[in-house]
């Protein structure tokens, strides 16, 4: 009897030890340089999609590369939020150490010395009041990923939630 106590309490030791070791998934941290810096989930001024004289070009995406060594090139990476609203960087966009890039709504030219890429959509694609915005490597391998509220996450009520300093 006494031995199955004592096999009984090493397997409760070692499940403990387990379970302090594994992350849990909502505080998964992941290893890659890009992260998403903040957004401009709520476009100033009242909300107008239209290609001519709207504003989906004030919503934006702050993407950086927070290595202090490494170059990343932004080609084959992919944003999408909760609903499954996708834009992958087609064309060679670079951030040196530091770096970051501008992902916004409507059309212009892409730049990498503005720091700026267009999505070429004039359709807003982040929600007014919350969403979930994922980032991944061209692997596939997910690189960042953050929800925020309108109430929770923005407390200055500007429309612009910082996530990553």
């Amino acid at each position: 009897m006494r031995r199955r106590h004592a096999v009984l309490a090493v397997l409760v030791t070692v499940g403990a030890l387990v379970a302090l070791a594994v992350p849990s998934a909502g505080a998964a941290e992941y290893t890659s340089a890009l992260k998403i810096r903040g957004i401009q989930y709520d476009a100033p001024g009242r909300d107008n999609n239209s290609c001519r004289g709207g504003n989906a070009h004030q919503e934006y995406l702050v993407i950086k590369n927070y290595s202090r060594t490494k170059t990343v090139n932004l080609r084959g990476h992919v944003v999408r939020d909760a609903a499954g609203n996708t834009f992958t960087f087609t064309r060679n966009h670079t951030l040196q150490p530091g770096d970051y890039v501008r992902l916004r709504g409507g059309h212009g030219t892409d730049s990498d010395a503005g720091n700026v890429v267009y999505r070429n959509r004039c359709t807003f694609v982040w929600n007014n009041d919350k969403d979930t915005i994922y980032l991944y490597l061209p692997s596939g391998a997910r690189a960042d990923v953050h929800s925020y509220t309108k109430r929770g996450s923005d407390p200055d009520g500007n429309g612009y939630v910082t996530i990553h300093g």
